[in-house]
């Protein structure tokens, strides 16, 4: 017996032809929460207590604050140019009739209807484009304002978590980034009045009970991500070598993915089995390793008494 998708509207609140949706409104809370958590921490003074810090923190208020606005266009950006090039037309391209249901005539139908680009409130965006747009944005701003690249990325890397999860349980309001087939009791049938509606009178994910890959990675991508961060900072005082909360933030992302991915229904294959997902989340860890292979080669030697 399998559960039924409950009948979500994905718009929260509809003005008129305007719409406040779900899953615009779990980037704005995941950027505030973030913003809030990283201005807690800066304010711990113990967490700044050993070298390279020495009691003060590597940013201010005002830094972090204005970081955000710069780290929201890293996010925009990024996560939808992301999306556009990799699955809207790479994939799309490629096979038209992906997993995930949503090429819809991509891309060409970029060409036909060009304001789909940046249709943002419709869905679609990559969290790999989003965190290489979050890493541009990140060290111009560090650049700017003369500040530690590495320090402030493991702050923003500490608190993505929050973002991140909010995002994948807006994925399952929405009906989207379904997970394979499963005969488990909790398998879950993805189709609903609203989501027939709209996807032109049709359930793309069929009447088959799927994994409810979203809670999924919720749970790993969100939840204990957040958990792994906090407590090596707290614990494990990873900030003490700037880059090494960043690089473990890379591996265990990448490593987490890869395993939602195998619950998950694949956008489409992209070498043998391998899909889209666990190649870009293969060459994070990659990224991950050497940053954290960096954070220790620069990281401050300690007086010997």
């Amino acid at each position: 017996m399998a559960l039924q998708f409950p009948d979500m509207d994905p718009v929260l609140i509809h003005f008129g032809p305007f719409a406040i949706r779900w899953y615009a409104l779990a980037y704005i809370s995941g950027l505030l929460l973030g913003w809030w958590l990283v201005l807690k921490m800066i304010h711990q003074k113990s967490l700044w207590k050993n070298p390279p810090f020495n009691g003060e923190p590597p940013a201010t208020d005002d830094d972090i604050g204005d970081l955000v606005v710069w780290a929201t266009l890293g996010v925009i950006l990024g996560g939808r140019i992301g999306w556009v090039l990799l699955y809207g037309i790479f994939l799309c391209g490629v096979t038209p009739d992906a997993g995930s249901g949503y090429c819809h005539g991509l891309p060409m139908g970029f060409v036909t209807d060009p304001i789909r680009i940046i249709a943002v409130w419709e869905g679609g965006m990559s969290f790999h484009g989003a965190a290489i747009g979050v890493v541009l944005a990140v060290y111009m701003f560090c650049r700017k304002r003369k500040l530690s690249f590495f320090s402030i990325g493991d702050l923003v890397c500490a608190v993505e978590p929050i973002g991140q999860g909010l995002g994948r349980l807006a994925n399952f309001v929405n009906g989207e980034l379904w997970g394979r087939p499963t005969a488990e009791p909790w398998g879950m049938v993805f189709c609903s009045p609203h989501i027939m509606q709209t996807n032109h009178g049709i359930c793309p994910a069929g009447n088959i009970p799927r994994h409810p890959s979203q809670i999924y990675e919720f749970a790993l991508e969100g939840v204990l991500m957040l958990i792994i961060m906090q407590v090596g900072i707290r614990m494990f005082r990873w900030q003490d070598k700037p880059g090494l909360t960043s690089g473990i933030f890379l591996i265990c992302y990448g490593a987490l993915r890869i395993v939602s991915e195998l619950f998950r229904e694949p956008d489409a294959p992209f070498i043998g089995p391998i899909t889209m997902g666990e190649m870009l989340s293969f060459f994070f860890m990659l990224a991950g390793a050497f940053v954290v292979w960096l954070a220790y080669r620069k990281a401050p030697k300690r007086a010997v008494a």
